[in-house]
């Protein structure tokens, strides 16, 4: 993917380091997050670079162990942007100070252009179109205190931050201490546009029928005559990753889709449609269910959930696949928020958020080579593939189920009693979705079994029953998310229908939490 025109994004621990790389690829550059460890020969080595990004992160400059870069980053020639703290880093590095700040900042500010340089062009002109093009979001407690004036131009301030954004006189870096990669900042994508063509020279070269090419040569590379072996779910990643094994080496694949006893009604039926049917490809169900549910029983601690899946569903592959002669490989669905969620980020110091049973849940004795074609795109860009590969509509849209399935939206320990509570009431809220034309508009929307019971009347009589959280969410990619604003009425239809239909169930919560600070699934 390095050999693509692209930008790096060394990670120095902000939570919204992904976000940089998807926006970068929305404007067309491909981005790819290194450590922040990455040194500017390693750099400056890699074929198609145009620019390098610091990201922001929660350390302070002047703590001892806060993460650095390589200072010859800023002098190896390569244009460079640092963003919040990545300004902060560059600022101390290049003859500034970083103090704690007399006040925080956190959350929208305008900013005082004063003067536009590459990286702002155009902010003050959009002023008649969008009233807010000036209003940017800051999240600091440290502040840059001085920079030389012989070494640095101001661009912009806010009344608590001189600083705003700055440009070095002799070397090619730009410092923001705002966030353009949030949509709050309201010209944040023509900041990164100015950064990507205005001072890197990109041109663009990120499409996804490119990507596919790309992709079908590398399967054909690394899997030669051998014979892949691809876990179906049903959802679009999945199924993106065996359209694409099937074009690029048809005849060597085998698709195979294990009942864990997680899933939701009627799935296994219609993966079975779908994909015999779709696809002309060979399809196995493993029925693992009681396995699943025996080893899950008790176990409440949510990585421990993810990490048992993890190894029982490649347990059971590894049996299913000694029936398949040459199997090899093992294909995944694998996307790059569940690698950057999972782990550090390619050795940043960013903090994993949870285990995702693709990544950090595989045993370390796994028997097969991984084929993960889809391991740095994200979700809307999955789909984009879909389009282009020719997937049914149906499947392209799907909305996302986890890998763990309904172990993590059924919180506490598992029982087959509560999973079926909850695939009754999980059908209702997407018949009711659906009814309300709201499917393409929502990320996700679905129910979760909370291990807490509260006291209800049904017919004059007491009850005691669990409580059911429904969870609707909008999001462009997955990455960040906001709780959806559903009509009052759809609320009602859903928990009338929950508790009147599911007995089980006497009350019927919203979650209106967004991504961050909480994440869409609940564990």
């Amino acid at each position: 993917m390095a050999a693509h025109e692209h930008v790096a994004i060394l990670d120095l621990g902000s939570q919204y380091t992904q976000l940089i790389a998807r926006r970068t690829r929305e404007l067309g550059v491909y981005s790819e997050i290194l450590s922040h460890k990455t040194t500017a020969e390693e750099l400056k080595k890699r074929p198609g670079i145009k620019g390098v990004i610091l990201s922001g992160g929660p350390a302070s400059v002047y703590w001892k162990d806060s993460p650095r870069v390589d200072e010859k980053v800023f002098s190896c020639g390569l244009p460079v942007l640092g963003i919040c703290y990545g300004m902060q880093l560059a600022a101390n590095a290049l003859g500034g100070k970083v103090i704690p700040g007399e006040k925080r900042e956190f959350g929208h500010a305008t900013i005082d252009i004063r003067h536009e340089d590459v990286l702002l062009a155009g902010l003050a002109r959009s002023l008649s179109e969008n009233p807010d093009a000036l209003r940017v979001w800051m999240s600091h407690g440290d502040k840059v205190a001085g920079l030389p004036a012989d070494k640095f131009d101001t661009l912009a301030t806010t009344p608590n931050c001189e600083y705003a954004a700055v440009k070095h006189k002799n070397l090619s870096f730009w410092g923001v201490q705002f966030h353009p990669e949030v949509r709050h900042t309201s010209s944040g994508m023509l900041v990164l546009k100015n950064f990507l063509f205005n001072a890197c020279g990109c041109r663009g070269d990120w499409q996804m029928s490119g990507f596919i090419d790309e992709q079908c040569d590398k399967i054909r590379n690394q899997v030669g005559k051998g014979h892949v072996i691809c876990g179906l779910s049903g959802g679009v990643d999945s199924s993106v990753v065996a359209a694409l094994i099937a074009k690029a080496i048809p005849g060597q694949l085998t698709c195979i889709m294990v009942d864990n006893g997680l899933l939701r009604s009627g799935e296994v039926e219609g993966v079975r449609k779908a994909f015999e049917g779709h696809f002309k490809v060979k399809l196995v169900v493993a029925d693992a269910a009681k396995r699943f549910l025996d080893k899950l029983a008790g176990i409440t601690d949510p990585d421990e959930k993810r990490k048992i899946i993890g190894e029982i569903f490649i347990r059971v592959f590894e049996a299913e696949a000694r029936k398949v002669k040459g199997a090899d490989f093992l294909a995944q669905g694998t996307l790059y928020p569940d690698v950057i969620e999972s782990v550090a980020a390619h050795g940043g110091p960013t903090a994993m958020i949870k285990r995702h049973h693709n990544v950090g849940g595989l045993p370390e004795d796994m028997k097969f080579e991984l084929v993960e074609p889809l391991r740095y795109l994200f979700k809307d860009e999955v789909r984009e593939v879909g389009r282009e590969i020719g997937l049914p509509e149906h499947l392209v849209w799907r909305q996302p189920f986890p890998g763990p399935g309904l172990a993590v939206r059924c919180l506490g320990d598992i029982t087959e009693e509560k999973l079926s509570l909850l695939r009754r009431a999980d059908v209702i809220v997407q018949e009711e979705v659906e009814k309300a034309g709201m499917t393409r508009r929502l990320w996700q929307a679905f129910a979760v079994l909370l291990p807490v019971k509260s006291i209800g009347v049904m017919g004059d009589e007491r009850t005691h029953e669990f409580t059911c959280a429904l969870r609707a969410v909008e999001s462009v990619d997955g990455m960040t998310a906001d709780w959806a604003r559903l009509d009052y009425d759809l609320l009602r239809n859903i928990s009338n229908r929950i508790i009147n239909e599911v007995r089980g169930f006497n009350r019927v919560v919203y979650d209106i939490s967004s991504k961050p600070p909480a994440t869409i699934e609940w564990e």
